[in-house]
């Protein structure tokens, strides 16, 4: 359905644009963009990279749509931004990355959709990953970098580009976009408290996973338990109620292992990423997979060659024995994730944490402090820069402070030190032969760039 279409991509950049934008020129369109962040400077290599993909990019001052285009653009883009005026002054179609998406999800015959607080960009590659591996030719999109899907030519695979017949994505309930997909196979990875109340939350994925053939639904989580009721569901988890059933997990220095059980049969799983968390993940791409009639045994190879995603517990070095990692985290259920997975194996973390906007923590400020606190051990640290923010007019009133104090107040050390290069000195101050230190946040590419120059400066 892109075929011979011209797009304009307002914030091209995005983790949930650029992929699309793959994905739509790979099939025949013409795609231009722009991006606030190429304009500021940020981030030159993965911009260049987009041009060298045949993709022209724009100034964001309204030099960039031409008639014929459809812009495509977040819902939130205020008809003030010049591209958006330009357009609409030129009767441009709009489109937001939900509305493209769906439609390229929904013309598929198996259309495979992740959705869930946390885990998604993870599951969504592993499923894509067994797929390719399994003699499939899925397309993929994702809000990540799968490494197995990347090379010197593909530098920022969070796309794949397969058949139309089979595409697997990454579903968004944050604005509410989850309900223009019709899944073949619905995955709910889990359910908490997240950009929306619980309510909404199991409204939202309730409905999305009544529409689909087969719903598979952790079986562990208690926010999911109304979905298990369904007669079309498959279960994932450790428990005994699952179908497809973990065991025997093992935390490892360079991942882990356990076993899963379907069907009278058990089987070994070995993973190169670490946590608990990760073996739940590998579940439901397992059951994901089952769904559309890949055995157990096909997954279960194709998982332990599975790379896993950048900016997912990504060990970015080590220098002077202090191991240097760059992780998503950035709401209460993958902080706390991500603290269990740390907490699986000694030595002391040293932890940086970017919020990743004002509104977030008025939304979950509490609850992200308590998650910080309970998964903290004793000697870990924590650093906290202010929220990320690239201009606006979102209310400031609460931020990095209230939560470093609600973290305080719950017996976590943190501090509270405004600037990313403050906090990065401090680490490097204090970090110890053992230690881990971790950048933790979302929304922000240079996130990564910081974690590298930790480790440049350690090996200084």
């Amino acid at each position: 359905m892109s075929e011979n279409k011209s797009y304009f991509f307002c914030g091209i950049g995005g983790s949930g644009m650029m992929p699309l934008a793959m994905i739509v020129a790979a099939r025949g369109a013409s795609v231009a963009g722009s991006d606030r962040s190429h304009d500021q400077g940020r981030s030159p290599d993965k911009f260049a990279w987009l041009e060298s993909q045949g993709i022209a990019l724009y100034p964001q001052d309204g030099s960039g749509p031409k008639s014929g285009q459809i812009l495509v653009a977040s819902a939130a883009v205020e008809d003030s931004v010049p591209d958006v005026a330009a357009a609409n002054a030129l009767s441009l179609a709009r489109m937001t990355r939900a509305d493209l998406n769906a439609a390229l999800f929904n013309a598929a015959d198996k259309a495979i959709g992740v959705a869930g607080t946390s885990g998604k960009s993870t599951v969504t590659g592993m499923i894509g990953w067994i797929l390719a591996s399994a003699g499939r030719k899925p397309t993929v999109m994702n809000g990540a970098v799968m490494r197995n899907f990347a090379s010197d030519d593909r530098l920022y695979a969070s796309a794949l580009v397969g058949d139309a017949e089979t595409y697997v994505s990454e579903v968004d309930e944050s604005d509410g976009s989850i309900a223009l997909y019709n899944p073949d196979v619905a995955v709910v990875t889990n359910i908490s408290l997240d950009h929306k109340s619980l309510a909404e939350l199991h409204a939202l994925f309730g409905d999305f996973a009544a529409k689909a053939r087969i719903a598979v639904i952790n079986a562990d989580d208690a926010e999911s338990a109304p979905l298990l009721a369904a007669q079309n569901v498959m279960r994932f988890g450790f428990s005994d109620a699952a179908a497809i059933r973990g065991g025997d997990f093992e935390a490892l220095p360079d991942g882990c292992r356990f076993t899963v059980s379907f069907a009278g049969d058990r089987h070994a799983v070995r993973l190169r990423m670490p946590g608990r968390h990760n073996a739940m993940n590998a579940l439901a791409a397992i059951a994901a997979a089952r769904a559309v009639n890949i055995s157990v045994d096909q997954s279960v190879a194709a998982l332990t060659d599975f790379a896993g995603l950048a900016r997912r517990y990504e060990v970015l070095g080590q220098a002077n024995g202090v191991t240097v990692i760059d992780d998503f985290a950035h709401n209460p259920d993958k902080v706390a994730a991500t603290l269990a997975a740390v907490a699986e194996l000694p030595g002391r973390a040293l932890l940086f944490f970017q919020p990743h906007g004002y509104g977030p923590l008025r939304q979950m400020g509490k609850e992200l402090a308590a998650s910080f606190a309970k998964g903290m051990r004793d000697g870990d640290k924590l650093y906290v820069c202010d929220p990320v923010y690239f201009g606006g007019t979102v209310d400031r009133s609460i931020g990095s402070e209230a939560l470093v104090a609600d973290i305080v107040a719950g017996s976590g050390d943190a501090a509270h030190l405004t600037t990313r290069a403050n906090c990065g000195a401090a680490m490097l101050d204090e970090a110890k032969s053992g230690d881990r230190i971790l950048t933790l946040g979302a929304r922000d590419d240079t996130l990564t760039e910081f974690g590298r120059q930790l480790l440049e400066k350690l090996k200084a």
